[in-house]
């Protein structure tokens, strides 16, 4: 599929007569001289399928400039930068491909090796309007890159088109990303078929007096033993009350009796994300209050879903789940006053802080603009995003009764618009209350996929 993504990329590039420079991310350090794990930037992985670092791509939908020549005029090229093969190199931090083999295996034009980059630049970008290149990803390819511009642009002082600007990748490659064809799609399944294994074994697993960080280390298992190329993200393991932070990735707590779980954990494969959340009960049981808040969110799951079609937007699938979040606690009591007014005054966010979802993809966050000119845009076939209403109490709120203080419960599933409306990407990952009740009695039936 990358040739094919490229193909793409290369058609916007030849419109806006412009060519492209992708870097590969940079290694990260971890503490003093240990890296964290590679991941591949993911326009570059979009575009080439390659996971080394120290890599670029350069896009040049019109070829190269010849002596004399103003425009490039000639066949699209595709040039990759990558490193040269070093036995000793090799033998210290693992196999490299090589420039030699990089044509036949990831299908690009030419290949030369990564040290030539800055300097054959100039000359590769010379005769093009602009150049779109990703600011603010790393300083130092940062400067190169602008030290490159101004050498293309003296150079045109002399005879040719000088650059206009450098163009950011967002608003061109990046609407290419938000539609996922087929391949992208098979990948995203299998990224929600493991995270719902996942899923289903800390419901399983967890019981009293298990720690967080167990279940953590089921999920990460999980994962990779099904050939997940790991977390898309930091899983989130929240007992109680610790359900409450948004974003809490302690995962050192022991889980109680009488108290849910909440387990916000999502896999990838081949770097195609899944986001999945859960909230079950330590003891296997939903009781009382909590499971007043859970069959709330619930409901408000399935009014968003319903609302995921064509012609609607993430707007109006957030606005259904807020409607539907707030009827339900003005009937518990949590809320007073009028309907509409607790709406547009959004008062909710005491206990429903943040959106209803957001984009998926090679990005947990993935992207794409979810607005066009200030409105909305219409949700289209291709589109895959994430729906996750929650309700979180704060165990210190001493405006609500104490039963309710210290619950929150989330639910989030991945959706993938259709010409008929969607498709639940995580349809495996038990939601109902009999359904994850018998979960955690370990009586679930082994998931799809």
């Amino acid at each position: 599929m990358y040739p094919e993504h490229r193909a793409r990329f290369m058609e916007v590039l030849r419109e806006r007569g412009a060519a492209a420079v992708i870097p590969a991310a940079t290694l990260k350090f971890r503490n003093h001289d240990s890296d964290y794990r590679y991941r591949p930037d993911s326009d570059f992985w979009y575009l080439t399928g390659f996971s080394e670092p120290e890599a670029a791509l350069v896009l040049l939908p019109f070829g190269t400039a010849e002596e004399g020549r103003h425009r490039p005029k000639g066949e699209p090229r595709s040039i990759l930068f990558l490193r040269e093969k070093d036995r000793e190199g090799e033998m210290w931090t693992g196999r490299r491909l090589g420039v030699e083999r990089a044509g036949e295996v990831l299908g690009v034009d030419s290949a030369r090796p990564i040290g030539e980059l800055w300097e054959a630049l100039p000359e590769l970008l010379r005769g093009y309007s602009d150049a779109v290149y990703r600011l603010g990803q790393d300083e130092e390819q940062d400067r190169r890159m602008i030290g490159v511009m101004t050498k293309v642009r003296t150079a045109a002082r002399r005879g040719g088109i000088l650059p206009a600007a450098l163009l950011d990748t967002a608003p061109l490659l990046h609407e290419l990303r938000l539609f996922k064809s087929g391949p992208e799609l098979e990948r995203m399944r299998a990224a929600a078929a493991v995270t719902a294994e996942a899923h289903l074994a800390a419901m399983r697993a967890a019981a009293p007096g298990v720690n967080e960080r167990e279940i953590d280390a089921l999920i990460e298992q999980t994962f990779r033993r099904a050939g997940s190329t790991g977390s898309a993200y930091t899983p989130i393991v929240a007992g109680g009350a610790n359900a409450c932070i948004l974003h809490y990735v302690q995962n050192d707590q022991e889980l109680k009796d009488g108290e849910l779980c909440l387990i916000d954990a999502g896999g990838e494969m081949e770097y195609y994300a899944s986001d999945i959340t859960r909230t079950f009960p330590v003891n296997g049981r939903f009781e009382g209050e909590q499971r007043a808040i859970y069959e709330l969110v619930l409901a408000a799951l399935k009014a968003a879903t319903a609302k995921a079609r064509p012609g609607e937007s993430m707007d109006s699938v957030h606005r259904a789940a807020v409607d539907t979040l707030v009827d339900g606690l003005l009937e518990l009591g949590l809320l007073e006053g009028q309907r509409e007014e607790l709406i547009a005054e959004e008062t909710y966010k005491r206990f429903y802080p943040h959106r209803t979802g957001h984009w998926l993809g090679l990005d947990t966050h993935d992207c794409g603009a979810q607005t066009i000119e200030e409105d909305w845009r219409p949700l289209e076939p291709g589109m895959v995003f994430t729906i996750e209403p929650g309700l979180y109490v704060p165990p210190d709120d001493e405006g609500v009764e104490e039963r309710w203080r210290g619950i929150g419960v989330r639910i989030e599933d991945d959706v993938l618009i259709t010409p008929e409306g969607c498709e639940i990407l995580t349809e495996a990952a038990p939601r109902e209350i009999e359904e994850v009740e018998a979960a955690c009695r370990g009586a679930a039936p082994e998931p799809v996929g």
